[in-house]
């Protein structure tokens, strides 16, 4: 592909990315992308044939950013700690730069519960959970572990995809939204490291006793 070409692709796939996470697929027409990329409409369709493949392709890319790209983190070999900073870190980071997207993959996924295959085929659960399962070897049960897996996930999504609410209440508490996710980057992780310490002295203590 030529260099105009690809630099053509960019613009319609970056204005996609914007125009469908705003509208959603449904909502979301040719040519409210071919304005935001600039571009005319015939122009858009060479490149792309029809709105449903555009969009795929945007999907696509959205699944490799979040689950490729965060889920590896848990496959790295460094201390669980460093991981969870590591993560919390960068997810919230890219989230607060995109942060139309969480409710823009929950909304696709649940029009059409098959473009879930879109995030598992970037990712391998079952050998992150095993990963997990190792770093945290002694304190947590095998059936515990996907339940760490979601609460790590959602205590770094919910406060970017709740932004609207949350940010009014904490306004209301006196506290700033940005200061409160800077700190939020250091306090998730530090909730989930003692949680863990916390359960294990607990499980150990409940061996004494027996």
């Amino acid at each position: 592909m030529a260099p105009a070409d690809k630099q053509t692709e960019s613009k319609i796939f970056d204005a996609a990315t914007e125009i469908f996470e705003e509208k959603g697929l449904a909502a979301a027409r040719m040519q409210d992308i071919a304005d935001k990329a600039k571009i005319n409409k015939a122009l858009l369709h060479y490149y792309f044939r029809s709105k449903e493949k555009l969009f795929m392709a945007v999907f696509d890319k959205l699944a490799e950013k979040v689950f490729k790209k965060f889920a590896s983190i848990f496959e790295e070999d460094m201390p669980f700690e460093e991981k969870i900073r590591y993560f919390f870190k960068e997810h919230m980071s890219f989230l607060q730069k995109n942060p139309r997207l969480p409710m823009f993959i929950l909304a696709e996924i649940n029009r059409n519960p098959k473009l879930l295959d879109k995030f598992l085929s970037k990712v391998s659960v079952g050998n992150i959970k095993t990963k997990i399962s190792s770093d945290v070897s002694g304190s947590l049960s095998e059936e515990a572990i996907p339940h760490l897996m979601v609460s790590i996930v959602s205590l770094s999504v919910f406060p970017i995809a709740a932004k609207p609410i949350l940010k009014g209440i904490l306004e209301q508490a006196g506290i700033e939204y940005n200061q409160f996710i800077k700190e939020r980057m250091q306090v998730a992780p530090d909730f989930i490291i003692n949680a863990l310490k916390q359960y294990n002295v607990e499980s150990t203590n409940n061996v004494k006793k027996q």
